[in-house]
């Protein structure tokens, strides 16, 4: 067999990057999207970009991604190819680490056609040295799902203090049902992943004093709810309640004021996620009117 190339891309070969056969069942390209496209809208570098060739063609290859400013790639988001051994080899050679995110579409277990691209990529990645972590929703809200009406029986305030937020993470992550926080807490304890959390709020190009803290009629703390935006679209950046409030809903109160404070910042659409497993959560962003738009598999 012809030996294997393994290489990153060199700046505008972003023709050899999509001359692999893909038939558009999973990933971005389920999607509508393109390498090129996204490429040029600078969601890729080349240098975080790699290929494996056969006699010149390109048999496998993955994209990581990272915000404009970030210094390592945060996730491997594009990992396709003809060759699982080549896959293999790619993952294994490329000098990158970073989670993989397997986007899918709704119900993709139901199409079997689906289901063995989904198999494939996930048996290779594992082969590279990845492990499941969990299975996601992601969220896309818009106008014509309808405005869930305020609650109203909480008061949220602005809290400014970082080092307040750290004490609620520390409360919010006590049984936590989120499976990256579960797994930072157990690899590096409550604070590592109280700090983590924190991180990627700031890490969002979205304002600070759009966080806001949950009061009840009493004043007790009931949780965090954080709109925000990634590089892309208006999110939900956080959702939580303290353990002490948990089973009254209030994760609802948390994620409408969170979608009222997005429309009026000019929203036209909300983009959300949560884990599979976490039902009440699930069930909170169906009764506020989220659909469900895409499923997400992470590998890490």
């Amino acid at each position: 067999m012809t030996d294997l190339v393994i290489r990153p891309l060199a700046v505008s070969e972003e023709d050899l990057f999509e001359s692999l056969p893909d038939p558009g069942l999973v990933g971005f390209a389920a999607f509508g999207d393109t390498y090129a496209d996204m490429a040029a809208a600078g969601q890729y570098r080349p240098e975080w970009t790699w290929v494996a060739l056969r006699d010149g063609v390109v048999v496998a290859r993955a994209a990581w991604w990272a915000g404009p400013n970030d210094d390592e790639p945060l996730a491997l988001d594009w990992f396709d190819f003809t060759d699982m051994e080549a896959a293999v080899r790619l993952l294994r050679t490329a000098p990158l680490r970073a989670e993989y995110s397997l986007m899918l579409p709704t119900g993709w277990r139901e199409d079997p056609a689906v289901r063995r691209q989904a198999r494939s990529r996930i048996d290779a990645a594992t082969a590279g040295g990845l492990s499941l972590l969990v299975e996601r929703y992601r969220y896309r809200w818009t106008p014509d799902c309808g405005v869930p009406q305020r609650p109203a029986r909480l008061e949220f305030r602005p809290e400014p203090d970082d080092a307040a937020i750290l004490d609620v993470f520390r409360r919010l992550h006590q049984g936590s049902l989120d499976a990256h926080a579960r797994r930072t807490i157990a690899r590096s304890g409550l604070d590592a992943a109280c700090q983590e959390a924190l991180d990627h709020l700031y890490w969002k190009p979205s304002p600070r004093d759009w966080w806001r803290l949950a009061y009840d009629p009493a004043g007790d703390l009931v949780g965090l709810s954080v709109p925000s935006r990634n590089y892309g679209d208006p999110v939900i950046g956080y959702i939580g309640v303290v353990p002490e409030h948990r089973g009254h809903g209030y994760a609802y109160d948390l994620l409408v004021e969170a979608t009222h404070m997005l429309i009026d910042e000019g929203a036209e659409h909300i983009v959300a996620g949560t884990d599979q497993t976490n039902f009440p959560m699930v069930a909170t962003f169906a009764r506020a009117g989220y659909p469900v738009a895409q499923e997400r598999i992470d590998l890490i």
